[in-house]
């Protein structure tokens, strides 16, 4: 049986990871953190995630049960995120990595870290969306540089980054497809006499609103029709879910870094 730390374990992601845990018949909640100025320190796990006692308290940071699981899944932001990477490395823990907002130098560090410990970074672990990233990025491959390509990704309104980590690498694997580079070709915000529309951009536009869990549409738009790809994330859970799915597989790679394609069988599609 897989023992798995939740970081954030009082957080909305947290809790629906520490549900979707409970419920994996191969892996078992050993411990749970938060930061030190969380109300929710003390508190039942699975008091809080609504799946009964389970006698596990929401701990004071990483270092207090670090000793105590195999893996440890991560949603948090971005510092955070990079400070319990560097602890996982000391000490040989295996990482889930679901947090966006990561910088090109977080990742090369992770990159660097992983050597010392197997780690699934995703900015999506969802099924679905690990599916429209293959799709999209085959699409575009299919109809080049023939069709205007973008992307409108929306999230609730507490969502501290933008666009959202899903959305960019939506628009990197398009961009790879048709010999483009996201960074050069990338646009993130449309006003005023903008002029006409250049044939290389790809546009990302982003929304912010109530309690949208997440919804992304790619947009392939050609002379007389429209592509649309869309997927709709209804709950939390699917995201969970498939950060379950990545704890119980990672504990049985090598050391290096691994996406969801990989947990998925997707990398060769």
């Amino acid at each position: 049986m897989t023992k798995v730390i939740i970081a954030g374990a009082a957080g909305r992601m947290g809790r629906r990871i520490g549900y979707m845990v409970n419920e994996h018949a191969d892996l078992q909640i050993a411990a749970g953190f938060e930061r030190t100025e969380s109300h929710d320190l003390g508190k039942d796990i699975g008091e809080l995630g609504g799946y009964g006692t389970t006698g596990i308290k929401v701990a004071d940071g990483l270092d207090a049960v670090i000793d105590k699981g195999d893996v440890i899944i991560d949603f948090t932001f971005h510092t955070a995120t990079m400070q319990i990477a560097r602890r996982a490395a000391e000490k040989n823990r295996a990482m889930v990595i679901g947090t966006t907002g990561l910088s090109p130098e977080n990742l090369q560090e992770l990159a660097e870290l992983s050597k010392n410990f197997p780690c699934v970074q995703a900015p999506n672990m969802a099924v679905g969306v690990n599916v429209l990233f293959k799709l999209a990025a085959k699409v575009a491959s299919i109809l080049g540089n023939d069709y205007d390509m973008e992307i409108v990704e929306a999230h609730h309104r507490m969502k501290k980054d933008a666009p959202s980590g899903t959305a960019m690498k939506l628009g990197e694997m398009m961009a790879r497809a048709v010999g483009r580079d996201l960074d050069n070709v990338g646009v993130f915000a449309r006003h005023g006499i903008i002029g006409e529309r250049t044939d290389k951009e790809i546009g990302l536009q982003t929304i912010r609103a109530g309690d949208i869990v997440g919804e992304h549409t790619v947009y392939f738009a050609g002379a007389g029709e429209r592509l649309e790809l869309t997927h709709r994330a209804h709950s939390r859970d699917n995201f969970a879910r498939g950060a379950a799915m990545a704890a119980a597989w990672v504990v049985k790679q090598p050391n290096g870094m691994y996406s969801m394609f990989d947990v998925l069988g997707l990398q060769d599609l």
